[in-house]
């Protein structure tokens, strides 16, 4: 009987001894943050990205990771406008951004500071109906002041594309449109002829055609917008990387 314990008790050890041994190797045992389990639980990347304009472009194309900020059970405008005033106005979300309950539902009431009232906010260039509107990761965010708040003539517009990766002197082109709307107040995109670009806030001499196209080339980073002599156009924005 004696001879039988001795003899398991050796294969214990000689066992827990090849399992510690197998260990000894880091690369052997699976960290939470490494890339193989992040393959099991698939792709948690849920950053959006977010655009403000008051005047001029305050904030352009943001990364911001995504999360219910309000704890209201979604993913909504108001969660990634809150997040992005909590990373970057000074002060944070509690300094910059405001919202309310009202007729028309979750409102904005302050946004970069900005207490007039007078705010458009899109996602993917569609109007929303509210804050409360749901987004998802990828997804890009503008909001903006009115600065017309007479007769309402700022003009939403935007390019077909929101960012590019380009090589340095490579050419590439921009199509710009906006959004106006039709006697029964359907949205209506149009060409945006005639604008002005701009390069880091800077006037050139690019200017779109008739079918709102306009071709260039950068040498270094760069945030595209435009200018119009004669509409008010909310910024357009495309955030280029140059390599």
């Amino acid at each position: 009987m004696k001879r039988t314990l001795t003899l398991l008790l050796a294969a214990a050890l000689m066992f827990s001894a090849t399992v510690l041994s197998s260990c000894d190797d880091a690369d052997d045992i699976i960290d939470p943050d490494d890339d193989v389990l992040e393959n099991l639980v698939g792709d948690t990347d849920d950053d959006v990205y977010v655009t403000i304009a008051k005047g001029g472009i305050v904030l352009a194309y943001e990364d911001v990771d995504l999360r219910d900020a309000d704890n209201d059970g979604t993913l909504t405008v108001s969660d990634a406008l809150y997040l992005a005033h909590e990373e970057k106005y000074n002060g944070g979300a509690s300094a910059g951004f405001a919202s309310e309950m009202s007729d028309y539902g979750l409102s904005l009431t302050k946004l970069w500071g900005d207490e007039s009232g007078s705010f458009g906010y899109t996602v993917n260039n569609v109007s929303c109906m509210s804050l409360a509107d749901p987004v998802k990761a990828g997804d890009h965010i503008v909001a903006y002041v009115y600065t017309d708040t007479a007769t309402w003539s700022d003009i939403y517009c935007y390019f077909d594309k929101a960012e590019l990766d380009i090589n340095e002197n490579a050419q590439f082109t921009l199509a710009l449109t906006m959004n106006t709307y039709d006697a029964e107040w359907n949205t209506v995109q149009i060409p945006v002829e005639g604008a002005r670009i701009t390069i880091n806030g800077n006037t050139t001499d690019y200017v779109t055609d008739a079918n709102g196209k306009v071709t260039l080339s950068l040498t270094d980073d760069a945030i595209i917008s435009a200018v119009s002599d004669t509409m008010t156009l909310v910024p357009p924005i495309c955030s280029v990387d140059v390599d």
